[in-house]
């Protein structure tokens, strides 16, 4: 089994990559975290990551010249440098330090997936389970790559910004189009407004993590960029049927956990 390394100095893209792909079946039984160069080199030697996400810029650091350290210390893994800058220096910078790659973000999960398949076989001699379908997107039940490339790039950055405050006509200043006409190009090849879909990917990831953690349901709604417990309370409700805690515990028990948490 691997390990995978994720560094980056934002909660929302490291959650994001996390869920990206389906690590498990590639074979990753441990998913480590940093966002700092200085918690790399205190837990890399531990860790020893097999693959490593690194984003080019962590902070005030370099990723190229935190992977130059790590390779002065004696560690070695396989980089792919993840970058918001289609900057020729940058992506020089990151192929000299011996990154194998450079994904631009919103990373798209078809091109991430094809180079980590590529790094197992390649670089690390294993293997990988045969394919028996495509990634599907959790919302829309369809493999990513019957989506249109335009409608793909929206639900990645869904997928890695679902914590901040994301708007249709955001995502559409960044491909300089019109909100409006790339709302009904939503609407068309999905059949849900783009409002819909975020929301329907926060009550997933919510009840993923209400679920699979023991995270308290204002941690969970914080994560998900919720600010108002109200509002959370009553989209979840409104979209599952049934409480946050309810859902994770049952009965009376969920019933008083969650008023205490109303309280807080």
């Amino acid at each position: 089994m691997y390990t995978l390394m994720i560094v980056d100095d934002e909660s929302a893209i490291l959650e994001g990559i996390s869920r990206l792909l389906d690590w498990k079946a590639l074979g990753f039984d441990q998913i480590r975290t940093a966002k700092s160069g200085f918690e790399v080199i205190s837990h890399v030697v531990d860790w020893k990551p097999d693959i490593c996400l690194m984003d080019v810029r962590i902070g005030n650091e370099y990723g190229y010249d935190l992977i130059n350290r790590l390779s002065e210390m004696g560690v070695r893994s396989n980089y792919i440098m993840m970058s918001g800058y289609d900057e020729f220096t940058y992506a020089c910078e990151a192929l000299r330090c011996g990154a194998l790659d450079y994904l631009l973000k919103p990373v798209d999960g078809g091109k991430l997936l094809q180079r980590v398949r590529q790094i197992i076989v390649e670089k690390m001699h294993g293997t990988i389970p045969e394919e028996n379908e495509a990634e599907t997107d959790p919302i829309l039940k369809r493999p990513y790559p019957e989506l249109s490339p335009l409608i793909r790039k929206i639900v990645m950055i869904v997928a890695m910004e679902y914590g901040q405050h994301i708007s249709l006509k955001g995502i559409a200043d960044r491909f300089r189009m019109n909100p409006t006409y790339l709302g009904q190009i939503f609407i068309k090849e999905t059949g849900m407004k783009f409002t819909e879909y975020l929301m329907s990917y926060r009550m997933h990831v919510a009840r993923c993590r209400i679920m699979e953690t023991d995270s308290k349901i204002s941690e969970v709604a914080g994560e998900i960029g919720y600010t108002n417990m109200n509002y959370f309370y009553q989209h979840f409700h409104n979209y599952y049927g049934i409480s946050p805690l309810k859902m994770r515990m049952g009965g009376g028990l969920g019933e008083r956990l969650e008023h205490e948490e109303k309280q807080e």
